[in-house]
């Protein structure tokens, strides 16, 4: 994959398709003329929407019970780098990166944010990792990181947290996000109390140490690697703490951190009427944290997730969320992955744009249920592939990537 960096591939591919492209992007306008759509408006928002790629979505990822690596695999920060552009080239909406420390860990951190620049690309939210032990450390997380009974370990994990934030200064990053995975697997393992006001003590050594102009998320998630009881289980629990911390504490929605058959949807909307929504780990999921491709299985979910960052109460922080991928691509190229699902992603954007507000806070008013769901059809069923396509185009990237992704 490492030649589409070529953008004669891009243009010959763009041949291909620019005369169909053409035909259809007229009658696509002439639908919207039709229906009275903001083509032009819509259009505008998707040229902006961004979303982050993790680097660690770009190795071949794995399961309990083995991982079975590909041909390519990025062996280190600099060649996820180089794989994101890749991506960033043929999609056009994903010019960040989102670290993780110590994984991308490397001596001369202006180098990294230079070689990132030369690929035109830049760091978002670094992520920090208390939730395994890594080679040589001292001090073991197996019973815990930020709230473990051990005072020295849990000071060695706000110190992991405090290099994070000052390796993303550096890279330019505007935040944080801090995931930890303690919790007990035993009744009377852990004392629930004693675990929650630990980790908001420790949480307040770190935020204390936020720049200004940074935010810190807080990531909640029911189990795994805990499986009797999570110290931050649900959203609920995160916006408590993000609560007590302070203004620039807010919450991180990852899609497969909740139960199944889990209102994702009502819970963006609770955090938003609370205005303590940060961000998303865009994946998909059918029994929990499976981190599958984003859209893979419920395309119209992910749709219902847009429709309400898009509620008029969030018009002025929808573009400071900060929306990142989270996947693990165990049988799949990962580059190929992560272009499919960016597209995904934008695919709910847009049509979750295309919703009528007014006919259907009228249905809403009106205690219509049928009237409510079709306007929403109605929306969820037009074909934006004309329309992505066409902001691809602008951007100078791949009409319709997907097409470069099929052998």
């Amino acid at each position: 994959m490492k030649n589409l960096l070529n953008n004669n591939i891009i243009e010959t591919h763009n041949k291909k398709y620019f005369s169909s492209h053409k035909r259809d992007l007229d009658v696509f306008k002439n639908f919207c003329l039709k229906n009275k759509l903001n083509y032009q408006g819509i259009k505008k928002k998707i040229l902006k929407f961004k979303i982050a790629l993790p680097s660690w979505g770009l190795g071949t990822g794995g399961t309990r019970f083995g991982r079975f690596p590909i041909d390519g695999d990025p062996l280190n920060i600099f060649q996820k780098i180089e794989d994101c552009s890749i991506v960033n080239k043929l999609v056009g909406s994903t010019p960040s990166i989102s670290p993780h420390f110590p994984w991308d860990k490397v001596t001369d951190y202006v180098e990294l944010k230079e070689y990132a620049k030369s690929f035109d690309l830049n760091f978002d939210l670094v992520n920090s990792n208390t939730f395994q032990d890594q080679e040589g450390q001292k001090y073991s997380y197996k019973f815990g990181s930020l709230t473990n009974n051990d005072v020295k370990i849990r000071e060695r994990a706000i110190e992991l947290n405090l290099e994070c934030i000052r390796i993303g200064k550096i890279l330019g990053s505007k935040g944080i996000t801090v995931w930890i995975g303690d919790g007990s697997n035993f009744p009377g393992q852990a004392n629930f109390s004693k675990s929650l006001d630990l980790y908001l003590k420790s949480m307040k050594k770190i935020y204390e140490k936020i720049p200004k102009d940074w935010k810190l998320l807080i990531e909640h998630k029911p189990y795994e690697p805990s499986f009797y009881s999570t110290t931050i289980n649900d959203w609920g629990t995160s916006y408590i703490c993000a609560k007590e911390l302070g203004p620039k504490a807010k919450c991180l929605v990852d899609l497969g951190h909740h139960l199944p058959n889990t209102n994702i949807e009502m819970i963006v909307s609770r955090l938003i009427f609370l205005k303590k929504l940060g961000g998303f780990h865009f994946n998909d999921s059918n029994y929990g944290d499976d981190d599958l491709d984003t859209g893979s299985t419920n395309p119209y979910k992910l749709f219902l997730i847009f429709l309400e960052l898009l509620d008029d109460r969030n018009k002025k922080d929808f573009f400071n969320l900060s929306f990142m991928i989270d996947q693990s691509h165990n049988v799949t190229d990962p580059i190929e992955s992560l272009i499919l699902s960016a597209d995904e992603i934008l695919i709910a954007y847009a049509k979750a744009l295309f919703v009528n507000k007014k006919k259907l806070q009228f249905f809403q008013n009106n205690n219509d249920p049928i009237g409510a769901t079709l306007e929403l059809k109605k929306a969820y069923n037009i074909d934006v592939k004309i329309l992505l396509n066409q902001v691809r185009i602008e951007k100078g990237c791949a009409i319709d990537p997907k097409y470069l992704c099929i052998r």
